[in-house]
């Protein structure tokens, strides 16, 4: 599964504020604002969490006071990353008070949705603690927020899934299907795709799964089965593939499937099921 960095390359960070803002501002820009501010004004803000949970997203919040005025002042007060309890101060903007306040929903709206995952990832992390598995992603995302959204998931403490169609090779029922079997869809992807892109294939049962490894599998998805099962799957897999685990992975339920022994967990609750963290912005005048 893919381990990079937590981090944004600046230029998407920029390319998704801009559009946040070209969204919220629309054709005439804060009204409110405009109409019941002096240009002149300015004032010193404070994010702050209002309950427990893990930061993930102040890149984003950055770039959108920074895209509204370049002489606002952003200063973190705590890491993406880090937990927090309720009242952690977050962060401290500084400077004029029209840009600040027209900033302030767009830059609000990426930390507590990334924010979110990222403090519902990590009860799914703790609750493997202790095991060799790795909770990771799906592509299950929100349409074109999905590099914001797992970077929000690595900040939590988990792993990614592949990012996209392009970057990896997941065989599927469906593809099986047509294929015609999963000997020959494995060889078919084999010889298609070379010896460095790494292979994974799902399966629904043992038998699916001893085919699975006797045809090369790199990876193989285990899909809803139970621990009993899944056992038996590692006992047979015997360390020749990697195996992942996935299909109504819940948090009551992915610690008894990582004591299995599988390498991967992979959850859509990690980004669809999650809510968000509730931070808020307190504005005094300067």
């Amino acid at each position: 599964m893919t381990r990079y960095p937590a981090e944004l390359p600046a230029v998407m960070v920029r390319a998704a504020v801009q559009a946040a803002l070209t969204e919220d501002l629309g054709r005439a820009g804060d009204v409110t604002s405009l109409a019941t501010i002096s240009p002149e004004a300015t004032a010193v803000a404070v994010m702050n969490s209002r309950e427990t949970g893990v930061i993930s997203g102040l890149a984003l919040a950055q770039e959108a006071f920074a895209a509204m005025e370049a002489g606002l002042v952003f200063t973190a007060l705590v890491a993406d990353g880090e937990a927090v309890t309720p009242g952690t101060d977050v962060a401290r903007i500084e400077g004029n008070a029209r840009a600040l306040l027209s900033a302030e929903r767009v830059a609000l709206n990426y930390m507590c949705h990334m924010s979110g995952i990222a403090s519902h990832t990590a009860r799914f992390v703790k609750a493997v603690a202790g095991t060799n598995a790795q909770v990771c992603d799906t592509r299950k995302t929100t349409p074109g927020l999905r590099a914001v959204e797992k970077y929000a998931v690595r900040c939590g403490g988990g792993s990614n899934h592949r990012f996209g169609l392009d970057d990896a090779i997941l065989i599927k029922d469906n593809h099986i299907a047509v294929c015609g079997g999963i000997s020959q869809a494995i060889a078919q992807a084999r010889a298609y795709a070379g010896h460095l892109v790494a292979l994974e294939i799902e399966v629904d049962t043992l038998e699916q799964f001893r085919e699975a490894l006797d045809a090369g599998a790199d990876v193989v998805l285990l899909d809803n089965m139970d621990t009993d099962t899944l056992e038996t799957a590692v006992s047979i897999n015997k360390g020749r593939a990697k195996l992942e685990a996935s299909g109504g992975v819940t948090l009551d339920t992915v610690g008894s499937i990582a004591r299995t022994g599988v390498d991967y967990i992979s959850s859509s609750r990690l980004t669809m099921g999650a809510g968000t963290l509730d931070l808020g912005l307190d504005i005094k005048i300067a």
